[in-house]
């Protein structure tokens, strides 16, 4: 079978891999649809040697279950189900991984894609245990947003509990924090999104944020404090990984406020005193979701009809595709990416 490897500083390739067989516990899934998210990114931009390039990328997997192995009871998988994929494998008996956490085990994890093999190719080897159905509203590319960037965005609003009395900041609009200002206006919420892309501040818009701001030309503390009559937000979230954007949702937080912090990398420096303890800040850092998280957000996009397609700018069709896909993905200035395999 075919599958992308990411080569690091910038390349990748298309290369043959051995199908897989499943073994004990194990199944294989035809991917349908396979998601390009920041943290594959962060391996195409990588040093080379950082990553191992003998493996396939890709971590946000939806497809078919085509082959089960040994000791796998049918009503966790059976040929044809429709399926996402938690795409993490800990040791399976402990508590974190017993309540859904594989990522969060002590006792060593992978993480497909990245320690190995993952989705951007034909077929896919996962334990049965990470399967989470996918309803048959959905289709497998929503399915597949739901594996990552969309479900990362659900954890981290349930982590901070916004409700739909309550004004909310977005710092960062890219498939994640889009991804939020859908779940926010379905909750209810005013949503101000901030971001230095017009292009996405245009998406966000049409996907129901209130306000928008351009962090490069206008404050979004300001702009917070305008719509919360100097308040500030109830909740604010940041999905940038940017220092900069990080004490901005920090400092746009009203007192007692929630702080969700989502984007990946770098540092925060903040005067602990002047901006959290003396106003009650709460800062919650949330990192994807449990397996229970996923299927429930799987179920609130399908009951709520939220678009969640809508955050897709790109479609590919071929795998030989995936050096436009990440090039076009590199230069930040479009929504999301997704290879559609088979049916699509």
């Amino acid at each position: 079978m075919k599958g992308v490897a990411f080569l690091g500083e910038r390349k990748l390739e298309i290369r043959e891999f051995e199908d897989p067989t499943p073994g004990t516990g194990e199944v294989v899934l035809q991917i349908r649809a396979s998601g390009m998210c920041g943290t594959d990114l962060g391996q195409y931009r990588a040093p080379i040697g950082v990553f191992n390039s003998e493996l396939i990328g890709g971590h946000e997997p939806c497809g078919v279950v085509v082959a089960v192995g040994p000791c796998v009871p049918e009503n966790l998988a059976r040929p044809g189900m429709r399926v996402m994929d938690h795409h993490y494998k800990g040791c399976g008996v402990c508590n974190h991984c017993r309540s859904g956490w594989s990522q969060l085990c002590r006792n060593g994890m992978e993480v497909y894609g990245r320690t190995a093999h993952g989705s951007h190719a034909e077929y896919m080897k996962v334990p049965a245990s990470t399967l989470v159905p996918l309803p048959e509203e959905l289709s497998f590319e929503v399915g597949a947003a739901i594996s990552c960037g969309t479900g990362t965005a659900w954890g981290a609003l349930q982590r901070i509990g916004l409700s739909g009395r309550e004004t909310i900041a977005i710092f960062g609009q890219g498939p994640v924090g889009l991804s939020a200002t859908q779940f926010a206006k379905a909750f209810g919420a005013q949503v101000v999104a901030i971001d230095i892309s017009e292009a996405r501040l245009a998406l966000a818009k049409e996907l129901g944020a209130d306000i928008v701001v351009n962090a490069t030309k206008d404050d979004p503390v300001a702009a917070i404090e305008a719509v919360t009559h100097g308040e500030g937000a109830e909740k604010t979230m940041d999905c940038s990984g940017n220092p900069d954007a990080r004490l901005q949702a920090i400092r746009g937080t009203r007192t007692w406020g929630k702080v969700a912090l989502v984007g990946e990398g770098g540092l925060l420096t903040v005067d602990v005193s002047q901006y959290l303890i003396r106003r009650q800040i709460s800062l919650v850092a949330s990192w994807t979701f449990s397996t229970v998280g996923q299927a429930e957000c799987a179920r609130f996009v399908a009951d709520r009809r939220i678009p969640v397609e809508r955050i897709f700018t790109n479609r590919y069709r071929r795998l030989e595709e995936a050096d436009g896909a990440y090039r076009a993905f590199d230069a930040q200035s479009s929504g999301k990416g997704v290879f559609l395999l088979g049916a699509g």
